[in-house]
């Protein structure tokens, strides 16, 4: 995964949100250094276990803070903030322990996914190539959002830095893997989108009805191995619910 550069001048801030929430920025843009100190910083702050803290959350480059002002004042939790920002180089710090690195059989183009010829041009490339490319990249649940447990995955190399589209596909299915601005994104359910529709998988990411509802967590990496739509098929009828998804523990 490619490390572009660190602390971006006048980064980190602390901002307040409302009444109950605070927010920690490491740069106006998403970058492998301001992730990696998203998550390293979300993890120490619910390691202080604050009294009047009632969740944390991260974005692509900041961390909130929900709290109870009533138990947590607002210059307390600023002063424990700023302090914990002073105590290390959060772009430089160790990600999370407890991340998990999952490989997701995927069909890439064929009439699953339609737009990969389209996004591999733009890329400059064949679709061959682009197959071997995209296959081949590791990428970081960078954050959770847009739709429950829908992951923004990357960074993906600068070649894939292609735009969205000028127009919305009408839907597309849960499973899809779609791409732009060097990331992709792995629908949880069906909707319209602005992104190109370059894989399909079969992993259920959003599972209402299961003791864990969502699969994935800001932090966990994945790897979209490239199988036939022959074989996809199979992979699916044999495991519905996963799509032959598999998971192991990334060790520190």
């Amino acid at each position: 995964m490619p490390v572009h550069f660190a602390q971006t001048e006048g980064f980190p801030m602390i901002r307040t949100v409302g009444v109950q929430g605070m927010l920690v920025t490491f740069a106006d843009q998403m970058t492998e250094a301001s992730n990696r100190a998203t998550l390293a910083f979300r993890t120490a702050i619910e390691q202080l276990d604050l009294e009047g803290v009632i969740e944390t959350s991260t974005s692509l480059a900041s961390a909130y803070v929900r709290f109870d002002p009533q138990s947590l004042s607002h210059a307390r939790l600023h002063d424990c903030l700023s302090t914990l920002l002073d105590a290390r180089d959060w772009y430089a710090a160790e990600l999370p322990v407890g991340r998990r690195f999952w490989r997701v059989p995927t069909v890439y183009g064929t009439s699953r996914a339609p737009q990969l010829a389209e996004a591999a041009d733009l890329a400059g490339m064949s679709e061959h190539q682009a197959i071997e490319s995209l296959s081949s990249s590791r990428v970081r649940v960078l954050t959770i959002g847009f739709a429950p447990g829908q992951p923004y995955l990357g960074p993906l190399g600068k070649e894939w830095n292609i735009p969205r589209q000028t127009e919305l596909t009408p839907l597309v299915p849960a499973g899809a893997l779609v791409l732009a601005i060097s990331q992709f994104v792995l629908f949880s359910s069906s909707t319209p989108t602005g992104w190109r529709h370059v894989g399909q998988t079969g992993i259920g990411i959003f599972q209402p009805k299961a003791a864990t509802p969502f699969a994935l967590r800001a932090g966990d990496e994945l790897q979209f191995d490239a199988v036939t739509e022959q074989e996809f098929g199979r992979i699916c009828e044999r495991d519905p619910s996963f799509g032959g998804a598999t998971a192991t523990e990334i060790r520190a």
